[in-house]
Formats: structure tokens, sequence, C-alpha cells
């Protein structure tokens, strides 16, 4: 192959973006290392890669400040949703509503209209009723007289009384103490031993319907 022709096929090959022919390489010079950029004029040359020194991982100033702490872990969900103060005393006044039902028929007695029926069936009715509820309050309660004393008995009230435990009657004259006639001597709980309420109970149920088949 000539040299022109040679030198005309690698310009084609250049155009159209080819690979020169075998040909053409022995006649190319041999490969050479490129040359470095050239320096400008006041600036240090970088070192060797031997002898350039390892950069060490930057790290934050102590005087950026303290390390957050470890946020504590949150709770387990529970199980049940929370119940409030006034639910729970809700439910445990239906509960005990509901003891007087089972025991001494309270709720039937105090709902029966009793225009139609003479005072000694009410009599005998009442007599049942009051076994039954007087059962439900010697087990589940303790009780005392607020101002021990008998009815009609003549009393002190002492000066800075409790409105809740002491309620006076009438028009209060002078400075206390003040003295007065006992008409009730009040109740209060000493102790309650009321059974603990089971979940999933619905407390508006005072008493279940009764089906005879």
């Amino acid at each position: 192959m000539s040299r022109l022709f040679l030198a005309f096929l690698c310009f084609l090959r250049i155009l159209f973006g080819k690979k020169l022919p075998p040909e053409a390489m022995r006649f190319l010079p041999e490969p050479t290392a490129p040359l470095p950029e050239p320096v400008p004029a006041g600036k240090a040359l970088p070192p060797p890669e031997a002898t350039r020194p390892v950069s060490k991982p930057a790290t934050k100033p102590v005087t950026e400040g303290k390390p957050e702490p470890a946020r504590p872990a949150a709770p387990p969900p529970e199980d049940r949703p929370r119940v409030s103060a006034a639910q729970q005393h809700r439910d445990g006044a239906l509960a005990f509503l509901a003891l007087l039902q089972r025991e001494g028929r309270l709720v039937d007695f105090l709902l029966e209209p009793l225009d139609g029926f003479s005072d000694a069936d009410i009599g005998a009715a009442a007599r049942d009723v009051h076994r039954g509820c007087r059962k439900v309050l010697d087990q589940h309660l303790s009780l005392e007289p607020v101002m021990p004393g008998s009815e009609e008995a003549r009393v002190a009230v002492p000066a800075g009384f409790d409105p809740a435990e002491i309620r006076l009657i009438g028009e209060a004259r002078g400075e206390p103490p003040l003295r007065g006639t006992l008409r009730h001597h009040g109740w209060r709980v000493v102790d309650a031993r009321l059974p603990a309420l089971a979940d999933s109970v619905d407390r508006t149920v005072i008493a279940p319907a009764e089906v005879e088949l």
C-alpha cells in the first residue's frame, strides 16, 4: 500500500471517528509520559506521593457543645386505657346499687307503685327488702355515727365545724359553740370492703332480665 493512499485512508478514518489501520501504526511515534503542568511562579511543588503526609479526619472541637444525652426508650403501650377517677366512682356506685338489688330487690321496691297495695302488704314487702339490704351493708361497709348521741338530745356544735359533717337546721343565733337538738346523728363509713370491679362489664345493667324456659 502506497504511503499516499495510506495517508488518504487515515484522513478518512480520522474524519469519521474510526481507528487507524494497522499499517499506519508503525509510522506513529513511541508513546511518552505526559509532561507535568507548569507550576506558577511563587507556588511550591506538592510533595511526592511517598512522602505526602496522611491527612487525619477532622474532629469536632470540644467547645462546640456537649453530646446529646441518650433519650429513654418510650414505655410500652398499656393493654387497656386508663379509667378516670370519676368513671371509677360512677362504676363503684352502680356496682353497689346492683348488690342492693340482687340481695334486697331495692330497685324493684322503689319503682313499684304502692297506691293499690294495703299497708300490710307494703309492710311485708318492706321487711324482705330491709333484710336483704341490711345484709349488703353488713358484708361490705362498717358505719359509725358522725355525732354520737340519741335523737332529740341537746348537743353543742363547736366553732369551725365541717359543714360536710354537721348540717344546721333553722336559724343560727349567737356565736359558736351553738346549742341545738340532735335530729339525726349522721353516718360515716369507717371501712369499705367492696368487691373488685371486673373489666368489660356493663355497669349500667343493675339486674339482668330473667327468662324462664
